[in-house]
Formats: C-alpha cells, sequence, structure tokens
C-alpha cells in the first residue's frame, strides 16, 4: 500500500475536486445521458469537466447529488448493475434509527445495502481494541471503481457520524486502487491516513476502514424529528457533512487551537467572530456539530497524535491541551479510546501509524 503524501497543498476549503464531480455522472453518461448538461443543471460550468485541476462549490455538488439521483431514479448514480431506486436512502435511514449502538446500526446499514445492491459485500468486526470496516465487489464495480468505493464509504461514514451525533476519526483507510487525481481531498473527507493499492495489486481486493472498537458501543443520538430535517436536504446532505473544511467549525476549531492551553468561552469565541453565541451555535449546528463536540474533538486530536509521535510526558500533554488535573485528562482520554493514554501509546497497532 502507498500512503498519502503530506507535503501535498491542501484543497482549498468548502469545493470539491472534479474527480468527484465525474465519479457522479460517471453512470450517467455510461447510460447514454448528457453529463455537461446535468453538471449545467445545478450551476457547474460545464467546461469545468474538462480540466483536471477544477474544483466546485460544495452546495453545487450536493445539489448535483440529488439531482442525479432524481435524474435517474438510483441513489446509486447508475453504479450498479440493479439501480437503487429513489427513497432507498430514507428506508435506510428509519431502518437503522431504532438501532441500540453504533455497532447495531451498521450491521443493519450493511444488510440493507446487500438487498438492494448485490453486487457489494459490507462487514464490521471487531479485532481487539479496534474495529474494520470491509467494503468488498461481488462482481467488479463496472462503471468507475473508485467513485463506487469512496460514495459507498462515504455513505456508511457520514451516516455513522450523524446517528451518534460526532465525528468518527478513521484511523486509517486503505483503499484498493492506486491514488487518484483527486487524493488531496481525501484527508478532508476520510482520514489523513490513506493507503493504496499498487499497480498490478490484486484486483479483488477490498477496501478496510480501520477505527477504535468501542466506538461500535455509542448510543444513537437521533429521533424521528432530527431525521426529518436530516432528510429534508436529501441523500445530497451527507456530503456536506463531518468534512474537516465546514467553515464554521473549522474558524471554531482554529481560535480554540491558538488559545490553548487556554480554554475559550462559547461567549467569547462568539465575540471574536463578531456573533451572538445563540447565531454561532446555530450555524455550528447546521454544519452537524457544537462549541463541545468541536473543543473535545480537537484535544482529543491533538492528544492522539502527540502521543503517537512524540515522547512528551502524558502530564505535560494534558497541560498542553488545557486540563487542570492530569486525572481529568485520563478520564477523557478513557471516553476516547478505551485505554489509558500510556497503555494506548504502547499498543497501538502499526497499521494506525502514519506511512514514512
Amino acid at each position: 500500500m502507498h500512503a498519502t503524501n503530506p507535503e501535498r497543498s491542501p484543497p482549498s476549503r468548502a469545493t470539491v475536486a472534479i474527480g468527484f464531480v465525474l465519479g457522479m455522472l460517471a453512470g450517467a453518461s455510461a447510460q447514454g445521458r448528457d453529463r455537461e448538461q446535468l453538471a449545467a443543471e445545478v450551476g457547474i460550468d460545464a467546461a469545468l469537466l474538462a480540466d483536471p485541476a477544477a474544483r466546485v462549490p460544495l452546495a453545487h455538488y450536493a445539489a448535483l447529488y440529488n439531482h442525479v439521483a432524481a435524474t435517474l431514479d438510483d441513489e446509486a448514480f447508475g453504479l450498479f448493475p440493479l439501480p437503487m431506486r429513489v427513497g432507498s436512502f430514507e428506508f435506510l435511514c428509519r431502518g437503522v434509527l431504532s438501532a441500540a449502538t453504533l455497532g447495531e446500526a451498521q450491521a443493519r446499514a450493511a444488510r440493507f445495502l446487500r438487498l438492494v445492491l448485490p453486487d457489494v459485500s459490507i462487514t464490521v468486526a471487531r479485532s481487539g481494541e479496534y474495529a474494520q470496516l470491509t467494503i468488498s465487489e461481488h462482481q467488479p464495480f463496472a462503471v468507475d471503481r473508485v467513485f463506487s468505493f469512496e460514495w459507498l464509504l462515504r455513505l456508511l461514514h457520514g451516516l455513522s457520524c450523524w446517528l451518534v451525533g460526532r465525528g468518527i476519526a478513521l484511523d486509517a483507510v486503505d483503499f484498493p486502487y492506486p491514488p487518484p487525481a483527486h487524493v488531496a481531498d481525501y484527508t478532508l473527507i476520510y482520514t489523513a491516513h490513506s493507503r493504496f493499492a499498487a499497480l498490478g495489486d490484486s484486483p479483488d481486493t477490498p477496501l478496510v476502514a480501520h477505527f477504535a472498537a468501542n466506538l461500535l458501543d455509542l448510543p444513537l443520538r437521533r429521533d424521528e424529528a432530527a431525521l426529518a430535517r436530516f432528510l429534508a436536504g436529501g441523500p445530497g446532505r451527507l456530503t456536506t457533512l463531518y468534512r474537516r473544511d465546514r467553515e464554521m467549525v473549522t474558524r471554531v476549531r482554529d481560535l480554540l487551537r491558538e488559545a490553548l492551553p487556554e480554554l475559550p468561552t462559547l461567549e467569547t469565541v462568539a465575540a471574536r467572530l463578531h456573533l451572538s453565541p445563540r447565531t454561532l451555535a446555530r450555524r455550528l449546528e447546521a454544519e452537524a456539530s457544537s462549541f463541545r463536540a468541536i473543543r473535545e474533538a480537537l484535544r482529543r486530536d491533538l492528544a492522539l497524535a502527540r502521543l503517537g509521535q512524540t515522547d512528551v510526558p502524558v502530564a505535560t500533554l494534558a497541560a498542553e491541551l488545557g486540563y487542570a488535573e492530569p486525572s481529568a485528562f485520563y478520564r477523557a482520554f478513557i471516553g476516547w479510546t478505551g485505554q489509558s493514554p500510556s497503555a494506548w501509546r504502547r499498543g497501538r497497532p502499526s497499521h494506525c501509524l502514519p506511512n514514512k
């Protein structure tokens, strides 16, 4: 497996690489539809489809998602032999909403997708402190193999995040194809620790996403009212959620990071952004987040990165992250990973380490 190049310039915020747009249009094009017209109908300049470096606004991409699905009556964009009829996503959501835990919800989602997309196999398995989400082909994905895997992982990961009301960190993902031209976006959408197959590798290799097993035990935090609001944006809303380039989430996260080891309040951050606390809270809710969730995710991400890549003492790290007592950091860390900081540092598996 090859890793992504961490020295590549990050893409601009709140836009999508044209490679994802082409992937979404591939099925329609294979059916003889005019992809330029489909793009233009949601405000995407058709000329951009011929520019490998082009990017489109995230809102246009979400609109294209819903438009292509409605035009083809296929929420899988014509990528597979059998269509996933419009309404399938809603039934998927309703089928998992009553699950007690994320693990149960993912198992239900895997069974549902097996019924509507019989060429796809999805499994979720625990292995010690880690879990693996595996996506396999029963038949080779013939229309656009790269986008087929990209979309399936985004669908399952985005839905899982929404169900538990927080971003779920993917420690690493093994993608069964060489790095695509739009690989820089993978850090925004999936994880910075993306690895890719080499040319000549077995063509039937599955996609495997690695994450902490204790996340499977998280309770679901959504109800019918939340689902109704979620579905109002159509399946395309998934493309806008839980990315690392959400504008307000990113601005709040940056302010909090600059202030460490101090921990500004919501009111303080809102004033810095020239917003009222209520407006800031609403803006964050619209981006599927909250002030508390951003603060904890920031401290979690920094803690995992520092513990995994440096020898900084745990007590020093706790102070740097704004914890008044090391014991408070220990309790928080056990909540994130199910382990103490020292145990996690000793036992971190190699597949979760950045490739050198």
